[in-house]
């Protein structure tokens, strides 16, 4: 089974299942994010990030992996991930590690480096078959103990699982994306039955030709509509920018607005550069475009961070992604405008995007001067 998949979608959809698991208030996943981070100093991505959503010290961060299969090395990559993206990163909550098991008998514990750390309070091994059963009651537990539920008994636990969805759940198109991952984790535990046999053992065809069940998938006919209109549109905006067309023009063609194409333009631009460049080119965005996010004091603070470094992109980046960690609604902010914009169908068609292909073109690559005057404005 592809279980870090499985795990990390439950937990992007309902992240509200991770609480339960540590046995956590639900409620408390109103005031996370579940992310990654890059560490940009040996170039990978920590997954699995529950980042609070608010300036709320108090409340910690929690690192969470999903462990299936026997690893020696496991606590010396947590850990040395972990510091890495502390001194980075220098957030100002408190860190917490959960690492999920399917039983003890995977786990190494590497007591004689970890001792202090693994008996700490602030790392929590969950082991999913030594589960109360009273958690049982709990939707999220529930689900994620499906991922080990032997395959002989993994269609009558699915079954249940989804009569409690029903009844737990009353936002429909929730209730239906839930459905759909708990079939996903049948198909992955039973590959020799195909998806219609799965749909019969799970009452799903009855499920599906009720009334409910068919309004909302008129409804995500019409979000898929929407999805594949507005891709048009990007696809668009990458073969127009290429033809000299002015901004207003685009947007008025696109029925979009002026800041949407503008943001998407820089997007495009963004792709040819470097990690680091994309990172301070970003800031700079933030400064001229949403500037309100900037308090008087942290433009001071940002102005007098600047001013001594190298013109170097890469410290650059390292020293505003450092002082960005303290502010989670300017760090959330950018990376918002980081999110990659999807793939075009044929992208080789594209227009090529030049450095005069646009009147919304960012200029130059991204250097301390340029960041100095977006601090200044």
């Amino acid at each position: 089974m592809k279980t870090d998949t499985i795990f990390y979608s439950l937990f992007q959809e309902f992240p509200r299942f991770f609480f339960e698991l540590i046995d956590r208030p639900p409620e408390e996943a109103a005031a996370y994010e579940f992310t990654s981070r890059e560490i940009k100093q040996l170039a990978f991505r920590m997954d699995g990030l529950f980042l609070p959503t608010t300036e709320a010290p108090e409340k910690p961060f929690y690192l969470a992996e999903v462990q299936f299969q026997p690893d020696a090395d496991l606590y010396y990559r947590i850990f040395g991930e972990l510091f890495l993206y502390l001194r980075q990163y220098k957030p100002v909550n408190p860190w917490r590690v959960v690492v999920i098991y399917p039983n003890r008998r995977i786990e190494h514990e590497q007591m004689l480096q970890f001792q202090e750390l693994l008996t700490s309070q602030r790392v929590q091994r969950i082991y999913l078959d030594e589960l109360p059963e009273a958690a049982d009651r709990s939707l999220g537990v529930k689900v994620v103990k499906l991922v080990i539920e032997p395959a002989e008994t993994a269609a009558e636990q699915a079954r249940e699982s989804i009569a409690l969805a029903r009844q737990q759940l009353s936002d429909p198109i929730v209730l239906r994306d839930l459905i759909n991952l708990i079939e996903t984790i049948i198909v992955y535990k039973l590959p020799q039955k195909s998806r219609e046999e799965i749909a019969i053992m799970l009452n799903l065809s009855e499920l599906r030709n009720t009334r409910f069940y068919q309004e909302v998938k008129q409804e995500g006919l019409e979000e898929g509509i929407e999805q594949g209109e507005q891709q048009a549109k990007l696809e668009a905006i990458r073969r127009t920018i290429g033809l000299g067309i002015n901004l207003e023009t685009i947007a008025q063609l696109l029925d979009l607005s002026v800041e949407f194409v503008q943001q998407t333009i820089h997007k495009i631009q963004r792709e040819s550069m470097s990690v680091p460049e994309q990172q301070i080119d970003s800031f700079i965005e933030l400064l001229t475009q949403q500037r309100s996010l900037f308090s008087a004091a942290q433009l001071t603070e940002l102005a007098q961070l600047i001013e001594p470094l190298a013109d170097e992109s890469d410290v650059l980046s390292e020293a505003l992604s450092s002082w960005a960690a303290n502010y989670p609604s300017i760090g959330e902010a950018q990376s918002k405008l980081l999110e990659p914009l999807p793939p075009i169908a044929k992208a080789s068609e594209t227009a090529a995007v030049s450095p005069e292909s646009s009147e919304s073109k960012i200029g130059d690559r991204p250097n301390k001067q340029a960041l100095k005057n977006a601090i200044l404005l």
